[in-house]
């Protein structure tokens, strides 16, 4: 299993984009600041120590030899260690810009030591220099500066200054610190004002889609959202009456036919041919029980309010009550499984589906399984099956496996189509699935809570 390490939701996204900005920009101000603060620090440095070496050579210079140790033992500090040396072998390798520093050096000495060899290192390793010419305690790890002049015609000063580590710019951390925790506040309160219209708006889409009537979104928010919640609100409204008028006109139309219907009925009973009256009677019952399962259809979900009922008490139910009638179907006992839903539409459902194994497959199992958001209720039969390629036609309208055309046989072809609306008006779904040792299964999955009501 990948774990994801990007946020999913709006809020948390917009934090950690916002905080990502402030960190690459605090980093880059604080690089920019870093690099000028090193190149200003650097010449102060230089300017310093010369400065420094200048004053004690002069100094030096001006004095007695046998009084030169005492002065530079008084002028040595934690940082700085004067020492006389003997005349170098040959000068210390140098760079142009130690070079430069070197004869800018050389210009305020003596016109003859001038000519004397002078060495200046900015960057001198520690462990290169003699232990007796470094400060007493220094870090040898350090680098320090390190000048080679003449006093005499036989004695040269070596002047080593150790570079003190650079602090972290407390400062910078603690703006950018502060930075970051004030601009995800400020992220935080814009992407909540864009999140709270969109999760409001799902919730609202997630009811549609499940055959409820949601009500009408807030329209609030930027323009992109705002508008997204208008074009909602206008879209529901219209679904809903379009809906609405939908019911209305299968209501009628589900009246006109049962009143024509029942009319002819009763004058079969005037026909006296048995064999004709007999085959009518048959005609009409197939016509009326299609129209039944066409209105039931079409009216799919929503007429019928929710609430909350025992899934296993409602299937145990019909399946005591199909087990009465003859029919050859068991059931599995199931403890109690709450949930919201329209008890009349899971009840039809569920008969659909134990008649279509008894009809196909000779016999119907029932039980309900928990699917730990859910439960499903499991129907098997020891029929055929269906074929791979078939699985999803057959919960089209009207379509039937079996091409007889003869209801008796084959069913209206609605029974599945209606079970598939029914299972995802509830926010469910239905799955078809060959068993290994033969037969058909079918999985209606019901979630455990109404997704409406959350």
């Amino acid at each position: 299993m990948r774990l994801r390490l990007w946020p999913r939701t709006l809020v948390v996204q917009l934090i950690a984009v916002t905080a990502a900005a402030v960190v690459v920009s605090n980093l880059a101000v604080a690089y920019w600041f870093s690099i000028s603060n090193e190149q200003q620090n650097e010449a102060s440095l230089i300017e310093r120590v010369l400065d420094r070496a200048t004053t004690v050579i002069t100094t030096l210079r001006a004095i007695p030899g046998d009084s030169r140790p005492v002065v530079m033992k008084t002028l040595s500090s934690r940082i700085w260690q004067f020492t006389a040396i003997p005349r170098p072998d040959k000068p210390l390798p140098m760079t142009k810009e130690e070079q430069a520093l070197a004869r800018r050096l050389a210009g305020v000495l003596p016109r003859a030591a001038q000519r004397a060899p002078i060495t200046v290192q900015l960057h001198a390793q520690q462990k290169l220099i003699a232990r007796d010419e470094l400060p007493v305690g220094s870090d040898t790890k350090s680098e320090a500066v390190h000048i080679i002049v003449p006093l005499d015609k036989d004695t040269y000063l070596s002047a080593v200054n150790v570079r003190l580590p650079e602090n972290w710019p407390i400062e910078i951390i603690v703006a950018a610190v502060t930075a970051i925790l004030v601009t995800s506040a400020a992220a935080a309160l814009i992407a909540r004002r864009v999140a709270r219209p969109l999760e409001e708006l799902t919730r609202a889409a997630s009811v549609v889609a499940q055959g409820g009537n949601a009500p009408p979104v807030e329209e609030k928010g930027p323009d992109d959202v705002r508008n997204a919640a208008v074009a909602f609100n206008r879209m529901t409204e219209k679904v809903t009456k379009t809906l609405d008028a939908q019911r209305h006109l299968l209501s009628s139309v589900g009246h006109d036919l049962r009143t024509p219907i029942t009319a002819m009925r009763i004058n079969l009973e005037f026909v006296e041919e048995d064999a004709l009256r007999e085959g009518l009677q048959t005609n009409l019952q197939e016509l009326q029980d299609l129209t039944e399962q066409v209105l039931a259809a079409a009216r799919g979900t929503g007429g019928e309010a929710k609430r909350s009922v025992d899934l296993s008490a409602l299937v145990e139910s019909l399946v005591a009550d199909l087990d009465d009638m003859g029919e050859p179907v068991t059931w599995q006992s199931h403890s109690p499984a709450p949930v919201s839903c329209r008890p009349n539409e899971i009840r039809r459902a569920v008969r659909n589906l134990v008649e279509n194994a008894v009809a196909y497959g000779a016999k119907a199992e029932v039980q309900i399984t928990d699917s730990g958001g859910g439960y499903e209720i499991v129907v098997e039969d020891e029929g055929p099956g269906i074929p791979e390629d078939d699985r999803l036609r057959v919960f089209e309208p009207f379509v039937r496996l079996e091409t007889s055309r003869n209801a008796a046989t084959g069913g209206t072809g609605l029974g599945l189509t209606l079970v598939k609306t029914i299972a995802e008006g509830h926010g469910g779904g239905v799955v078809l699935e060959n068993r290994e040792q033969g037969g058909l299964r079918v999985r209606m999955i019901l979630p455990r809570l109404d997704l409406a009501a959350q």
